[in-house]
């Protein structure tokens, strides 16, 4: 069976969905009046709470879909509803154009070993087996020969780093060893999508960046579709080619860490990047002006995707403005006070 998107399909579409927990639960969606309520006001009128409300996305192939927002915003509901380990209360969901919430049990279970993979905050690895039989372990319910699926741990063992640890006990692994068992197990079914639930929040702060690299390198090589959910916004920047924030169960903003930082919606989102260093994250794209072909200075020329402080220096060097050139094409002018309004200007603006 193939199981890769056609051209142009989403690897994941999500369309309508809702999860309430509760008494009255599905009349909640299908109610124009009780589906507009806030959280709270719902929960005293019904007995229900939303953990997802009307979420509508696509991810597509080969992209890492970041959702983030504070604790109980819907982000990892919002994940298990995708597999239906919490089955949603209204909507649809498709993997690669396949409608996930009508598959038979039988068939979710085909989906979640093929399809998906899931690597948890908490690592979840059998603490009776080997490292090697750990990240075998879905390989094993698939009926694959004990060589074979030895064979393709040992693969996944090296991809991650963990040459040499393939006959130790988890319990003999530090908690980013652990995890890195923990993502081999996940790329060892070669799964067309992998779930990341905060894999690395329970770590401290330096292994959590080296598991982050981990996975911007296994993301280069292995090329897996990854919907990564985290409360962290610099995790989320630094992984996600599109973020999507949540707040009581709905998204408030959907694009990429340039576009949350440079254009924030409303003024939750504003607070949410309100720390960001703008210049590290923003390009000379979001702040060029348009160019006045009769009078482009010559001299040095910049790419549109270069980060405005790694170009500080050369336009404020200059003294004046400087071409940005892609493709051969003068795009627009950057001039010193443009980059020092990214350096020192206030959140949400960007000139």
């Amino acid at each position: 069976m193939n199981t890769t998107p056609e051209a142009g399909e989403p690897a994941v579409s999500v369309r309508g969905l809702w999860k309430v927990f509760g008494p009255r639960a599905r009349a909640v969606p299908g109610s124009s009046e009780l589906s507009a309520l806030p959280r709270a006001e719902l929960l005293e009128r019904t007995g229900c709470t939303v953990a997802v409300r009307d979420i509508d996305l696509d991810v597509t192939p080969g992209e890492v879909f970041v959702v983030m927002g504070l604790s109980g915003s819907g982000k990892s509901t919002l994940l298990r509803c995708l597999t239906r380990l919490i089955e949603p209360t209204a909507g649809r969901v498709a993997a690669a154009g396949e409608d996930v919430l009508t598959a038979s049990r039988s068939r979710l279970r085909e989906l979640r070993r093929h399809r998906f993979s899931m690597v948890f905050q908490h690592f979840g690895l059998l603490p009776h087996r080997r490292v090697i039989d750990n990240v075998a372990y879905g390989l094993e319910i698939r009926g694959i020969s004990r060589a074979r699926r030895h064979r393709r741990a040992s693969e996944v063992i090296e991809l991650v780093g963990l040459n040499g640890y393939e006959r130790s006990w988890p319990a003999e692994l530090s908690g980013g060893m652990q995890q890195r068992v923990g993502l081999a197990r996940a790329l060892a079914v070669d799964p067309d999508v992998l779930l990341l639930d905060e894999p690395f929040s329970a770590l401290d702060p330096l292994i959590r960046r080296e598991l982050q690299q981990e996975v911007l390198r296994l993301h280069r090589e292995v090329g897996t579709t990854m919907i990564f959910v985290t409360h962290d916004l610099s995790e989320a920047l630094r992984l996600g080619n599109r973020i999507m924030i949540m707040r009581d169960g709905a998204p408030v903003q959907c694009g990429s860490g340039q576009e949350l930082v440079a254009a924030p919606a409303d003024d939750y989102v504003r607070d949410f990047v309100r720390d960001v260093p703008r210049a590290q994250v923003l390009t000379l794209r979001w702040i060029m002006r348009p160019p006045d072909l009769r009078t482009c200075p010559n001299g040095p020329e910049l790419d549109p995707d270069v980060p405005v402080l790694d170009a500080a220096r050369t336009v404020l060097e200059i003294g004046g403005p400087v071409r940005v050139v892609g493709n051969g094409t003068v795009l627009g002018i950057v001039a010193p006070q443009d980059v020092l309004d990214v350096v020192t200007g206030p959140v949400g603006s960007v000139a």
